[in-house]
């Protein structure tokens, strides 16, 4: 699929959510990314950067001609302002762009936009239809809410470095920034929730708190009840999911892996099936989850030294023609290559001047009647200035003496 990267018009926004117009203040990964998935199903936003800096994602990871390749992606669809928000004309713009604002998205350190004058009771007295949406590393209350936090500390603290490794191992990391997605996810689907509040329900502007690890917490599945009732720790376990079986990595004659999941007394006769050994079905090692975990090593050692016998893609077709869960693990290589991805227009060829084409992830879900889209790519610093500064009255002259003075 091809979209276009034409940012001589930037008020062609479909989709569900066209005519909600977004503020945001956000930098680096999770504002930006809450940002971004409105922006896909046609938000108006209007992101505000520093004069002369931007937003430093601009400068991360792989560069081409001096700009981030991740910055195009990041973001796509929305407006890129600059502004001086502590100095007076700056806070003076920024109040008159929130008074026609209905969200606000910001990630910075609670007590910031306090020092610039935009308190809550401010911000409510501005637009009292404004939802402020707030996403920091421990929420705005509480004894560490002042400290700094990124993703990393959320995923420490949120539970999943913890479990995240091989026994008796250093924890590891997830290869991304997992826990400023979470949060940007979880910012989103609050978003969601207090414009149907207010538009529907006419409850008026609100504030959503999202604290970076209390939403990589909300995944620990059943850790809570589990340490409250039975006192168990759950630890790093590799490859294996806990407590279920078999569920692993295994490997293939030509060196690589298939996941198989097989977690299913259905399932796992199937596999006996697919494997030629029926003779096994009735064995009481494999008569149900419980008790195949207690028999986890000799099952994954089964179908281990069974997988390792076929190349992956037989592997995986033998699977696939028994309804097994499996799958490979996918570089991004792969990924490019895979009929499924091409099938569902998860890599989008989008036009752009300098570019020519940049392909980019594509729009995740997938909604039958307002899909998503993508208009055009992450634009340079300061480039829509002039559009939105005069949306709001300002005139030539005005925004000349502004940038004048560095406030743009």
């Amino acid at each position: 699929m091809t979209s276009t990267n034409d940012t001589t018009n930037t008020e062609r926004k479909t989709g569900p959510l066209a005519g909600i117009k977004v503020i945001e203040m956000g930098t680096l990964i999770a504002g930006p990314f809450g940002a971004r998935l409105l922006a896909e199903f046609g938000a108006d936003v209007i992101k505000i950067e520093p004069p002369g800096k931007g937003d430093p994602i601009r400068n991360w990871r792989v560069l081409h001609n001096g700009t981030s390749l991740w910055w195009y992606v990041q973001s796509r669809n929305k407006k890129c302002i600059t502004l001086d928000c502590g100095s007076p004309e700056g806070r003076e713009v920024l109040k008159s762009l929130l008074a026609e604002a209905d969200v606000l998205i910001e990630n910075f350190r609670p007590g910031t936009l306090d020092k610039w004058g935009f308190s809550r009771e401010a911000l409510e007295e501005i637009n009292p239809r404004l939802i402020i949406s707030r996403i920091s590393g421990f929420g705005q209350t509480g004894p560490y809410s002042k400290r700094a936090g990124f993703g990393a500390i959320g995923e420490s603290m949120g539970g999943i470095r913890h479990l995240t490794g091989y026994p008796g191992m250093a924890p590891t990391r997830v290869g991304i920034s997992l826990g400023d997605s979470l949060a940007a996810m979880y910012a989103v689907i609050g978003i969601l929730m207090a414009l149907y509040h207010r538009d529907v329900r006419q409850g008026g502007g609100q504030e959503i708190d999202v604290a970076l690890y209390e939403a990589v917490f909300s995944l620990m599945e059943s850790m809570v009840p589990e340490y409250d009732q039975k006192g168990v720790v759950r630890e790093r376990t590799g490859s294996i999911l806990p407590g279920i079986a078999p569920s692993n990595v295994y490997p293939t004659r030509d060196g690589k892996y298939a996941v198989i999941a097989a977690n299913g007394d259905a399932i796992v006769q199937r596999l006996l099936k697919a494997m030629g050994r029926e003779d096994l079905a009735d064995d009481e090692r494999f008569a149900s989850n419980e008790v195949r975990v207690r028999h986890m090593d000799f099952i994954d050692g089964l179908i281990g030294a069974w997988s390792a016998t076929m190349d992956l893609d037989t592997c995986l077709n033998v699977l696939n023609e028994y309804a097994i869960p499996a799958g490979p693990i996918y570089s991004i290589e792969d990924i490019f290559r895979d009929a499924q991805y091409q099938a569902r227009e998860m890599i989008l060829d989008v036009e752009h001047p300098e570019f020519g084409t940049l392909k980019v992830p594509g729009i995740v879900p997938k909604l039958s009647k307002t899909p998503g889209s993508v208009q055009w790519l992450g634009p340079k610093l300061g480039e829509h200035n002039l559009e939105v500064l005069k949306q709001i009255g300002l005139t030539d002259d005005q925004i000349a003496q502004m940038a004048a003075q560095g406030v743009i």
